[in-house]
């Protein structure tokens, strides 16, 4: 089963934002067009896509309604297939490491020096722990061909 084409939304070539998101959402489309993906999930797709297309351009809530049909979609992939896109686990383990790694480091750092004023010092610590966790399994799922070419920004 292929994923259906977008018809035209009315309004979006007003607001610039509008025509930026729906491209993006579009550059996500084109590349699962390039798969082959299972039935079930392309059915699915196509049920999102139709949500997508009963937005109307001029609506000041476009953007994040579309936004959340991307992340929707992004999130099937990613359960169903293990597909993701790029920088995808990058995004997701440097809020993990904030908050797994760097607050209670820095709240450990923070009561061993007697001074909760060092909180702070370890977020960058759980900042790149998580960066180097979430890139390692971004370049796994490259060297498996599990990466979508688009970037969820």
């Amino acid at each position: 089963m292929t994923i259906n084409e977008m018809k035209p939304i009315p309004g979006v070539d007003q607001i610039l934002k509008n025509s930026i998101a729906l491209s993006k959402f579009n550059l996500l489309l084109d590349e699962l067009r390039k798969r082959d993906l299972p039935d079930a999930v392309a059915l699915q797709i196509n049920s999102i896509i139709a949500i997508a297309e009963q937005l109307h351009g001029n609506d000041p809530r476009f953007r994040s309604r579309l936004g959340k049909l991307k992340n929707q979609i992004i999130r099937l992939l990613e359960k169903e297939l293990k597909i993701v896109p790029r920088n995808y686990y990058r995004t997701l383990w440097m809020a993990v490491g904030i908050g797994a790694f760097g607050l209670p480091l820095g709240v450990a750092l923070g009561a061993s020096f007697g001074n909760m004023g060092f909180i702070g010092m370890g977020l960058p610590f759980g900042i790149a722990i998580g960066l180097a966790l979430g890139t390692g399994m971004d370049k796994k799922a490259f060297e498996e061909g599990r990466q979508l070419n688009v970037d969820l920004t």
